[in-house]
């Protein structure tokens, strides 16, 4: 694919890129895809798909108490339990506001660890990484932004999503549909969004703009961008995925190349 050529005029150190179809075949990939990169927040889709095979097994429930009082594991995962970004302080009610938490994702794992009796790393890797092959991937520190993978492996995560094995396609279309529509919030580097729509663990497109996604994204588009310059992106309509890791955070420069490089994609595949 010609347009992933363009990462190498990135200035950026290091980057990777790889395209999937639904069926799981690579479109094209550029860039060492089988080298580890940090993720930052694209550790929070996968720290999700764990969480829902926690609830496919029985382990936890969707809307059983976890976090702040009235909130539950969907609250966590939608981003509206009420906790501040990085603080477990309580800003909100639940369910009242979209306020996008690293210390959610963290409370949840917690949630998760003592359901279960086992690490959320290690729950992680046997639920989620093992299954598809991902011998490139670990979570190193915060369920939240602390997971390493490589494009390769991310590759096979975007090719579940859209087929999934590990999970009941209906469960994979709510976590990927809005949760609580018509919540207003801030996505990080983006600004305020009205409304900001997420799923359980995936950002859903919608109409925000600006963003980190190209003008060609369908509105069902949903996925992650991590501050450590990754992202990740699944568009139905498109039936293909993007993963994109590099070694410099998000920026100015981020901002600038992102839209232009996802339409890019999509223009080599005909959308």
């Amino acid at each position: 694919m010609e347009s992933l050529h363009v990462i190498e005029s990135w200035p950026v150190p290091r980057a990777a890129a790889a395209v999937v179809a639904a069926d799981g075949s690579v479109l094209g990939e550029r860039g060492p895809v089988e080298v580890p990169f940090r993720l930052a927040s694209v550790t929070k889709p996968l720290t999700a798909y764990a969480v829902l095979v926690a609830v496919e097994e029985g382990a936890v429930e969707l809307d059983e108490p976890a976090g702040p009082e009235g909130a539950t594991v969907r609250h966590l995962l939608a981003h509206t339990a009420g906790y501040a970004f990085d603080h477990e302080r309580v800003m909100a009610r639940p369910g009242e506001r979209r306020i996008y938490s690293n210390a959610g994702f963290e409370v949840l794992a917690r949630h998760v660890e003592q359901s279960c009796d086992i690490p959320f790393a290690a729950y992680l890797d046997e639920a989620v990484f093992r299954p598809l092959g991902m011998t490139d991937s670990r979570l190193e520190g915060s369920p939240a932004a602390g997971a390493v993978s490589s494009a390769a492996d991310l590759a096979r995560f975007a090719a579940e999503v859209m087929a999934p094995k590990l999970l009941a396609p209906a469960t994979v279309a709510e976590a990927t549909s809005v949760a609580f529509p018509g919540l207003d919030g801030v996505v990080p580097g983006y600004g305020l969004q009205r409304p900001n729509d997420w799923g359980l663990g995936f950002e859903i497109r919608g109409h925000k703009a600006p963003h980190w996604t190209g003008s060609r994204n369908s509105p069902a588009t949903f996925g992650h961008f991590g501050q450590r310059g990754t992202f990740l992106w699944v568009d139905p309509a498109a039936q293909a995925a993007t993963v994109c890791l590099t070694d410099r955070d998000f920026g100015p420069w981020a901002v600038e190349a992102w839209p232009a490089f996802n339409d890019g994609v999509l223009a080599d595949l005909g959308r």
